[in-house]
């Protein structure tokens, strides 16, 4: 086996840098969570929330989720594994909304503030989901009870 000399160990050591650091990313990001996310569409006038999200680190506004069957909201995301991505969606009534734990940030649990559905005790497992159906148009806020004062909170606005 030959190498073309014309290479510097500098450039191969730079290309294999920016190759190992993708594959990590990709490994990191993938399809797991994330705070924000660029291919999020947020709703042009979304609801009111009252001040609900000002305690949060990544509202931007509500995504819109309208005409799917079946979303994730991932528990545990951002840089300290304690917030909810994204915080803020818009579903149709019949849609089924998965919570999905990253297993990082601690124990964390789902519970709305109407008691309308809850995930129970507060688990810090990686593999946990929990799923619920929501079937009446309204906005459904929710926390996670152990990081709630930290800003970790969300909502469902049905339509």
């Amino acid at each position: 086996m030959s190498f073309d000399s014309s290479i510097d160990r500098r450039s191969v050591l730079a290309a294999t840098g920016g190759a190992i650091a993708a594959a990590l990313a990709g490994c990191i990001g993938g399809d797991g969570v994330s705070a924000t996310s660029d291919d999020w569409e947020y709703l042009d006038d979304g609801p009111d929330y009252d001040g609900w999200f000002d305690n949060t680190g990544n509202f931007e506004g509500t995504v819109d989720w309208t005409g799917r069957d079946e979303v994730t909201v991932d528990v545990g995301a951002g840089d300290q594994g304690r917030l909810f991505a994204p915080p803020a969606i818009q579903i149709d009534a019949g849609t089924t909304v998965v919570w999905k734990w990253s297993g990082t940030g601690g124990p964390h649990n789902v519970v709305a503030t109407d008691e309308t559905f809850s995930s129970g005790g507060a688990t810090a497992s990686g593999d946990a989901t929990f799923e619920y159906t929501f079937e009446s148009a309204g906005t459904y806020r929710y926390v996670c009870q152990p990081h709630q004062n930290g800003g970790m909170v969300g909502a469902v606005d049905v339509v």
